[in-house]
């Protein structure tokens, strides 16, 4: 006779582990996160010849121990497929082959990625939008969005599932922060767009894209309402909805 504990893990397989998706699937989810780690930040310290414009080609990446059971027919799958359009596809030349790159997210200098700027209000999106999680909310409160180490910020023009938005906001994101891209370009911040329809932004000379940036905010999870703007210790305490302040008043900038 099972115990409780025995049955679940009967119930959900060897291990302990639910029933999985398809074999071919997990393995192009495996092949996604290791090419976007190659062409986004690990193309040096891996030997990769990227050009300036973040190609890389496709037989070299292939050659490395991590890539070695994928073939180029998986790397086309996944460029294909891929929902959120992070990865591009070019023939090349008959001295390198085909050529693929990661379209935007890149911690490396690639000074040549084909962004298309956008240099006045009537150019940016309507709506500009930044996805995070509750855990960075203080500080974002306080300092503003961070490149973290990557060339760019990342914004969508949308919320997730909005019509149009593929890439540039996670689908699990806790908290919207929307952008006022007409008042940061006024004072010199750049915005462009990837070729995913991503809208990027290195922020200030430090890196940065400070709170007066902010127009609003919006808790999306457990369900969708107004968050206080004001860096007050009530508001820069909280970790979660359970503690989101109640009863004020979004503040628009």
């Amino acid at each position: 006779m099972y115990s409780s504990g025995e049955r679940r893990q009967e119930a959900a397989g060897p291990r302990g582990r639910r029933a999985h998706r398809p074999r071919e699937q997990d393995r192009d989810v495996q092949l996604s996160k290791a090419l976007s780690y190659a062409l986004r930040h690990g193309a040096l310290k891996l030997g990769l010849p990227m050009g300036a414009d973040g190609f890389v080609p496709v037989d070299a990446l292939l050659q490395l121990p991590q890539f070695r059971s994928f073939s180029a027919e998986d790397v086309q799958r996944v460029v294909d497929t891929n929902g959120k359009q992070r990865f591009a596809l070019q023939p090349g030349d008959p001295s390198t082959g085909p050529l693929i790159r990661a379209n935007q997210g890149h911690s490396l200098q690639v000074p040549e990625l084909e962004l298309i700027p956008l240099e006045t209000p009537q150019a940016l999106p309507l709506m500009l939008v930044h996805g995070t999680f509750w855990k960075h909310w203080p500080s974002i409160l306080l300092r503003g969005l961070s490149c973290r180490g990557r060339m760019h910020i990342h914004l969508a023009p949308g919320l997730p599932g909005d019509p149009g938005v593929i890439s540039g906001i996670r689908p699990n994101c806790e908290i919207a922060v929307f952008i006022n891209g007409p008042l940061a370009l006024a004072d010199g911040i750049p915005f462009f767009c990837s070729a995913n329809g991503v809208i990027l932004t290195p922020g200030n000379a430090d890196g940065f894209l400070l709170p007066k940036y902010f127009k609003e905010a919006l808790q999306l999870c457990p369900t969708r309402k107004p968050l206080s703007l004001a860096g007050d210790k009530e508001t820069e305490g909280q970790s979660g909805p359970k503690h989101s302040p109640r009863g004020k008043r979004m503040i628009q900038q």
